[in-house]
């Protein structure tokens, strides 16, 4: 997953706000398809995807503009006079106006063939990003907004989750300290904001090489050592994870794989180590300033577990139920490294080898063959089928409309038993200049009810890079790729089946845990052969699906080692917990502690200290590192208790859909699924169905 979404940025990868243009009645010209089309109006649908250069810059100041008149407005109601219709209400309105206009000026950044206008969309971006921040720092308005709250008034439970949602996000952003600690928060996150920097450039100027002799890379495919520069009749060898993966996966070479893993282990090295440890006391003053005892309460609060201790508790639970098919699973590599290398310590350079030397004995799959059995066109009509399937849906694909590029689709989607029209998507999947390089989505407009009684639905764009037919020739795609667009295409759904109110709880703005649960419950179907069936065909003869057998091995492929896999995770999750939930922890000698108690007495690499090269716990992911662990598990649970067994029950997948995607964010995660399960989520489904095949 790409750095943690910030609520005020305008856009971002999966979860972030929508992005449609409203109130705008201009016929724009489809870039690449070089003619004019008339708009065709869509029923509860008011986007328009083309912008200029010029119409983005006009409607990023009539954004900045309106958002100024509102809270001026609300900022002026007497403390005396407050009530949820001048206060609260003309929020709402302006999230459900503001959003839609403010995405319609950044979505071009992602996806506009016109350099011009990519970089209309990027400027806008960086001003309505800054504007916004200014917004929830208003004193006038927060004043206003504390004394509705404080009140009483009788509202909604939605409304009254997003008063909450309003009064926390002023409170973080500094509203309740005096100028002096404002003026001091503002320096320490410029001063975090640097560091943030320097790490992240530390890393990618590390720049070193080791050269080997070719008896040192023994194993290594002849298509690996032909790429690689020749010094002094040693083949250089670049210290990326590009170059040191395969070699640490394919080399047979025990003290080579060492040399690599340890030169690899130490970029960053004392000085990544040193900024860590500042930007750590640097976060728990921030924190502090805002009433919160550390900073990974400030940062957990608004997510599913609400509190370090939670996640602490979740983290040391997992490593614990882990550890014995962990045990059993280093037991096979230990045997298998005798037999290869003699009675050698297993080092933690050994672990990639050895995970592939045994995915070769227990796992019969060809990974390029089976690639041809996945054409982009195929992967997306079954894919579409088995969502429609599942959730008791509807895809009607809508011609001649305009859009931003000839090879972007469009569909309508509906309840099939009602008809009701539920939202719209864009697939914008093929590969094309300036494009976003990766496969997310992106919202373009928020479901809400709106002042007049009318609704408006979901709309989202899906955006990946899948390779364009060639000569009539199927563009095939990669089993991680299928993967990839299919956990994408979840959350189109999610988004689409949304049923809130209030815009704010529209989309795929959500507590970050909760955001990823529904798709990664959904990757299941990736491995299961009748949904693989409906998405596959052999590129030369598509009435040839995948066999059954090919199936169970790529499942098996995912499970296999998936104790000792998740330990790795696990230990670098608790650093991150523990530094950020506490002050003056020497972070060397916590990862010396914690690495043979998780890692099952496998020692640390000497000289490495992994928290000096793993940016996620700099930046982006800081105290919320065990985010995408929590959400498999939660998705494991659900897969395993309302699924496994019937992986097409229609049933199901309507029940999924209207208690647990429909809320969206108007509810509380944790009781929207405890409340799905009959019961809080348990860690005890994820480690049976994911360690079963392990071994």
């Amino acid at each position: 997953m790409e750095p943690r979404r910030r609520e005020r940025r305008a856009i971002a990868v999966v979860g972030a706000a929508a992005l449609v243009a409203v109130g705008l009645n201009i016929a724009l010209s489809a870039v690449a398809a070089h003619r004019r089309r008339k708009r065709r109006e869509l029923p509860g649908f008011t986007a328009q995807v083309n912008l200029s250069a010029a119409e983005i810059k006009r409607i990023a100041d009539r954004i900045i503009s309106k958002s100024k008149e509102t809270y001026d407005s609300v900022a002026t109601v007497p403390l005396d006079k407050v009530s949820f219709a001048n206060v609260i209400a003309p929020l709402a309105e302006l999230d459900a106006l503001q959003f839609p206009l403010v995405q319609a000026c950044v979505l071009p950044r992602m996806v506009s063939p016109s350099e011009d206008v990519r970089k209309a969309s990027a400027e806008a971006e960086k001003l309505l990003d800054s504007h916004f921040v200014l917004c929830r720092q208003r004193e006038d308005v927060y004043r206003v907004i504390k004394a509705f709250a404080v009140k009483g008034e009788r509202i909604g439970p939605e409304a009254t989750r997003f008063l909450q949602f309003l009064v926390k996000e002023f409170e973080h952003n500094g509203v309740k300290l005096s100028q002096n600690k404002r003026k001091e928060m503002e320096k320490l996150k410029s001063h975090i904001d640097a560091l943030n920097l320097k790490y992240l450039q530390n890393l990618n100027d590390f720049t070193k090489f080791l050269l080997l002799g070719e008896d040192e890379l023994a194993g290594m495919p002849f298509e690996f050592l032909k790429d690689l520069e020749k010094a002094d009749g040693k083949f250089k060898v670049p210290l990326t994870s590009y170059h040191v993966t395969p070699i640490l996966e394919h080399c047979k070479v025990g003290s080579t794989r060492k040399q690599i893993a340890v030169a690899y282990g130490q970029k960053g090295g004392k000085d990544n180590l040193a900024i860590l440890e500042n930007l750590v006391q640097l976060r728990h003053k921030f924190a502090k300033l805002l009433g919160y005892t550390n900073y990974a309460d400030f940062a957990i609060e608004p997510r599913m577990p609400r509190t370090s201790r939670k996640v602490l508790e979740f983290l040391e639970e997992m490593s614990e139920q882990l550890s014995d098919v962990a045990n059993r699973e280093l037991s096979i590599l230990k045997d298998l490294k005798i037999k290869e290398e003699g009675n050698a310590q297993f080092g933690m350079e050994d672990l990639l080898y050895y995970f592939k030397r045994a995915e070769e004995f227990k796992v019969d799959l060809d990974i390029g063959e089976i690639k041809q059995y996945f054409p982009v066109s195929l992967v997306i009509s079954g894919m579409l089928k088995m969502f429609q399937d599942l959730f008791a849906l509807r895809f009607d694909e809508i011609k001649d409309v305009d859009v931003w590029h000839d090879t972007v689709r469009l569909f309508s989607v509906w309840d099939a038993s009602s008809s009701d029209l539920l939202g719209y998507f864009f697939l914008d999947i093929f590969s094309r200049e300036g494009k976003y390089a990766h496969t997310c989505v992106v919202t373009l407009q928020n479901g809400c009810l709106c002042s007049n009684g009318t609704r408006k639905v979901p709309a989202a764009v899906i955006l990946s890079q899948c390779p364009i037919e060639f000569d009539g020739n199927s563009a095939l795609l990669r089993f991680p790729e299928v993967v990839r667009l299919f956990h994408e295409f979840s959350h189109v759904v999610h988004h689409v089946s949304n049923r809130a109110t209030i815009s704010r709880f529209s989309g795929l703005r959500l507590e970050g845990d909760f955001a990823e649960i529904p798709s990664l419950l959904l990757e299941n179907w990736c491995y299961e052969s009748i949904s693989l069936k409906m998405m596959s065909g052999f590129h030369q003869d598509i009435t040839k699906s995948i066999t059954s057998e090919a199936c169970q091995s790529l499942k098996r492929r995912r499970d296999l080692f998936a104790g000792l896999k998740m330990k790795q995770e696990i230990l670098l999750c608790l650093v991150d917990q523990i530094i950020h939930s506490s002050e003056n922890v020497d972070i060397d000698d916590l990862i010396k502690d914690l690495h043979p108690k998780v890692m099952l007495g496998i020692p640390l690499l000497e000289g490495t200290s992994p928290a000096s090269s793993f940016p996620r716990i700099a930046f982006g992911y800081d105290a919320v590192c065990y985010s995408y662990i929590w959400s498999e598990v939660f998705a494991a649970d659900l897969f395993v208790s309302k699924f496994k067994d019937d992986l097409l029950n229609q049933h199901a997948g309507l029940q999924f859909r209207n208690k647990v995607l429909a809320p969206g964010g108007s509810k509380d995660p944790l009781e929207i699924i405890t409340d799905y399960l009959g019961r809080e989520p348990s860690v005890r489904p994820f480690i049976q169905s994911r360690t079963r095949n392990s071994l």
